[in-house]
Parts: C-alpha cells; sequence; structure tokens
C-alpha cells in the first residue's frame, strides 16, 4: 500500500477553501491547514510534507518571506505559490525563491489536482512507465538473447540494456532492476559462448561475422575523418558502452553524433593488449613479430603501453597517411589542466590523439580503496561518478573550447569492465600472469568449462613467451582466483570492477564521430 500524501495548505481565508480541502481527500490525500506563516513554519518544522502551497498575500510574515524560511528548514520540498497578481516583479521574487509552480486565483479543483501530480506524481507516473516499458519488452528481449548468432544482434541486445539501465537511473525504478540484472546476466552467459564458439573464426577465415576489431578503429573510422579536416581522437581507457551514452547526453548543443558503432575490443580487453593493437592497426603478435622493440611482455620490466605514439606514426607510414599528427597522454589532473591552457597548440596539427587513463584510475582505486568503493558500489552509481568526473575535468573543458572550431571528435575507448563476484580457481607457476580476468602462462590447471582457453595463441594473433605459452580467458562475472591463500583474495576483489575476460561490458565498446554544433 503507497504512503498517503501529505499536503499542507496555507492561506489567511483557509476557511473559504474548505471545498478544495475535501475535493483532495475525498482523493486520499491528507491536508494540513495554515492560516498565517508563522502557523506554517511551525507546522513544516514538526512535519514532513510532500509539498506546500502558499497564498502569496497574507497579513503578517508575507508568503514571499515564508517561502525563503521555508526553504531553509526543508529546500527540497516543493512549494506552489498561490496570488492573485500577475505582476512580474512579484513572480520573479517567487521563482528566485525557488518555488515550484504558481497558480493565479481564482483556482479551479482540476489545476489543484494538475498541479499535485506534476509535482508529486511525476516521478511515480514516469517510474510506472519505465517499469511497464520494459515488462512489455522483457520477453522480447529474452527471445533475442536466446537466438542471437551475430556480432550485430549482440550490439542490439546490450543497447537494449544500457538503454533500460539508463531508464532505471532515470525514474528509479528500483523494483525491476534486479529483474533487468538477471536478464543482463543471462545475456552474458549466452554471449560467452557466441565469443567461444566464433571467436578464432575471426582470425582463421572459418566465420563470416568478423566485427569491427581494435586494430581496424584507425584504419577504417579515423584515418578516412582526416580527408573532411581536422580530427581529434580521445581514447578514455576502460570507458563502458552505459557510461559513454551519459558523457554523450552531457555534450549536447555543443556536439552533434554523427556516427556510433559499437565494435569489439580484442582479448584479452586489457590496456596492454587492445590499445596497443589499436594504435599500431596490427594485433599483439603481430606487433611482437614485426617490432618487438615494441612489445614488452608481462613479465618484463616497463610500462606495457609505452610506445603508443610510435605504433601509431608506424600503421600511418604503413597506410600512407601523410598528415600531421601529435599525441598526448593525460594521467593526471595537472597534465589535463596544462592541456586545457595550451589548446590552441592543438589547432596546428591534422590529427591529435588524446589518451585519457581517469576511469580506469577510477576502477583500479575502487579496488584498493574502500571510500571510492562506497562511492561505486554498484553500476548505477559508478556510471554516476563517472558522469561527475566528466561534468567537472579537465576533457569537458578542452571539448568545450574545440568545440568552437571546425574538428571531428572521435571518442573511443580500448575496453570495458565488469563488476565481478564469482571466483573460479586456476593453478600456474610464477610467471603466470596476475591479471582477474586472464591469464597467460605455461602449465596453467583449470576446469575447462569455468573458461575459454586458447592453447594456440597464434590463431588468435596473441603473442607466446615460451612454446607451451596458452592463454585463459573468465567469463561472465567470474574472477580467477589462485588457491593460495583463497579466502583472503575471493573477499578481496568480490565485488569489484575487472577487465580482460569475456564479457558485453568489456568486449562491446562505444566509438562515436561527433561534430560542433554551429
Amino acid at each position: 500500500m503507497s504512503r498517503q500524501i501529505h499536503i499542507l495548505w496555507t492561506d489567511d481565508e483557509i476557511d473559504l477553501l474548505k471545498p478544495y480541502i475535501l475535493f483532495l481527500e475525498e482523493r486520499d490525500y491528507k491536508v494540513t491547514t495554515a492560516a498565517n506563516g508563522t502557523d506554517a513554519l511551525n507546522l513544516v518544522k514538526d512535519n514532513d510534507f510532500d509539498l506546500i502551497f502558499l497564498d502569496e498575500n497574507m497579513p503578517g510574515i508575507s508568503g514571499l518571506e515564508t517561502l525563503e524560511r521555508i526553504k531553509t528548514v526543508t529546500p527540497s520540498t516543493p512549494v506552489v505559490m498561490i496570488t492573485k497578481s500577475e505582476e512580474e516583479d512579484i513572480m520573479d521574487e517567487a521563482l528566485g525563491g525557488k518555488i515550484s509552480d504558481y497558480l493565479i486565483k481564482p483556482v479551479n479543483p482540476k489545476q489543484i489536482l494538475l498541479t499535485i501530480k506534476k509535482n508529486i506524481d511525476t516521478k511515480r507516473l514516469v517510474t510506472q512507465k519505465t517499469t511497464s516499458g520494459y515488462q512489455s519488452q522483457f520477453s522480447q528481449i529474452g527471445m533475442q538473447i536466446n537466438s542471437a548468432s551475430t556480432f550485430s544482434e549482440w550490439t542490439e541486445i546490450y543497447s537494449r540494456l544500457v538503454f533500460w539501465e539508463r531508464e532505471f537511473d532515470a525514474s528509479g525504478a528500483g523494483g525491476m532492476e534486479e529483474v533487468l540484472n538477471m536478464q543482463k546476466s543471462e545475456a552474458n552467459k549466452e554471449f560467452a559462448r557466441y565469443i567461444r564458439n566464433n571467436y578464432e573464426g575471426w582470425f582463421t577465415g572459418e566465420g563470416d561475422d568478423q566485427p569491427l576489431l581494435s586494430p581496424g578503429v584507425f584504419m577504417n573510422k579515423v584515418f578516412p575523418l582526416l580527408d573532411q579536416g581536422k580530427v581529434m581522437v580521445v581514447v578514455i581507457d576502460n570507458l563502458r558502452y552505459d557510461q559513454w551514452k551519459i558523457i554523450e547526453q552531457e555534450m549536447n548543443g555543443l556536439y552533434r553524433t554523427d556516427e556510433e558503432t559499437i565494435f569489439s575490443s580484442i582479448l584479452p580487453t586489457s590496456t596492454q593488449y587492445a590499445r596497443n593493437a589499436m594504435f599500431a592497426g596490427m594485433m599483439p603478435g603481430e606487433i611482437q613479430r614485426q617490432h618487438p622493440e615494441l612489445w614488452i611482455d608481462e613479465n618484463d620490466e616497463g610500462g606495457k603501453n609505452a610506445h603508443e605514439e610510435e605504433l601509431c606514426r608506424i600503421q600511418m607510414q604503413r597506410l600512407g597517411v601523410g598528415a600531421s599528427f601529435n599525441y598526448e597522454k593525460i594521467s593526471n589532473q595537472r597534465a589535463g589542466k596544462k592541456l586545457v591552457e595550451n589548446y590552441r597548440d592543438l589547432l596546428n596539427y591534422d590529427l591529435n590523439i588524446v589518451v585519457y587513463n581517469f576511469v580506469d584510475m577510477l576502477s583500479h582505486s575502487r579496488t584498493e580503496m574502500e571510500m571510492i568503493r562506497e562511492l561505486a558500489y554498484d553500476e548505477s552509481s559508478y556510471r554516476s561518478l563517472v558522469n561527475s568526473w566528466f561534468q567537472h575535468s579537465y576533457l569537458y573543458e578542452l571539448l568545450k573550447l574545440l568545440s568552437q572550431h571546425d574538428i571531428k571528435l572521435v571518442i573511443t575507448t580500448d575496453h570495458g569492465a565488469i563488476r565481478v563476484n564469482n571466483p573460479v580457481k586456476v593453478i600456474g607457476d610464477r610467471k603466470t600472469s596476475v591479471n582477474l580476468r586472464y591469464k597467460q602462462g605455461r602449465n596453467l590447471n583449470y576446469k575447462q568449462k569455468e573458461v575459454f582457453d586458447v592453447v594456440q595463441p597464434e590463431q588468435v594473433h596473441l603473442p607466446r613467451t615460451n612454446v607451451t605459452t596458452s592463454y585463459i580467458f573468465a567469463m561472465n562475472n567470474d574472477y580467477l582466483v589462485y588457491p593460495n591463500n583463497y579466502n583472503h583474495f575471493v573477499n578481496l576483489y568480490r565485488n569489484t570492477f575487472q577487465h580482460g575476460g569475456i564479457s558485453m561490458e568489456e568486449m562491446l565498446i562505444p566509438l562515436s564521430i561527433l561534430s560542433p554544433v554551429r
């Protein structure tokens, strides 16, 4: 049973309003009355009202003064001002006092009811509509999940699930989020089966459903734009599709989206592999063979993505792209601020590439810091935190400045991340890689049905460190844990965001081409 809506109506002629009050009470609204501002303030201090009707012209404390004092006590409670005057200065004062609505006397019952619904029931009605909309599509999405057999079908499924996640975020329809999460989990299980059955075929020529992969991003999406003019590429490390849709919304009015693509990160869905492949325009195994000096093995010392600029230049030379080129990597606030201050320098190049590492750092900080874990305790709060970062970031400031110039903007990422909660035991030697969503090494011991294993890395163009190197990838919301000190690491990493394995969140990632709104 829903809670009864409680309304405070303040008017010095309250006795004349008895018919309106009876009208509302017959519709199950609880109405408390006050004949002056002083009484209203005392009631506000002692009660939790959902809405306040406030007469503008009262003896003693005026309606506007009462409004100001009410807002100091309960700033979030909607207040509807009722006035006999349509004078503009009174309305300006009222609006400046943050009223939610105003009515001009004489009012009628339908106006009152409409105002209540607009200021109180809107969220409930939106929630009901959102819930009803998802319920009507639940079975249809379920059938799509069960029958999906192509990459484009999986991008459609993921797009629809992300749409409903965002709808629930906006409406607060918490009762259905658990159902949506269960359907998304089921989708990830089927998506993992799809990848197991098709991934190797994307490289061996046995499949005809190869999507755009990390190595093809610049050749197919970025370099052709240079024929139209200058291009800015922003690579936000570890950005999921759902997070991008929120950032895209923040950019309304600055940019319009010309094209949106969901492409596939290669495996492993980690920065070392996926981003190097993107900049090089070739798979990691090919980088290792053709440019061994630019590939750092997992067990070797040194940064694993220290050669991105050089790899990109090599790709441009290989493809005959003669554009002037600038590369920037932003890993802290100081570097971001410096880039904004010197943004005009970017206008001297045909192609600018800026790598932003904040989201990836946020993901790792969430694992290591309890405070960040509390702030991003689930997908919805994680999206909100990324949105808050973007709104106050130097990246946003940079994009605002660049929107004043005729520059195409490409925003993309190298991989996403998934929240893990199911531990899977794996045994390996001391040289086995430490990532929680994939392992590279020799003599790996695991249950084959629990992972996607690649025992011949060359078939998917991954590097070998020795002749017995193999790879295994976690699926769904699993994470890989050694038996040693098992319980400690299970508890440490449960409910953290990780990447490297197989899930829609990690592999199905955005690339959007945008133009300034002029």
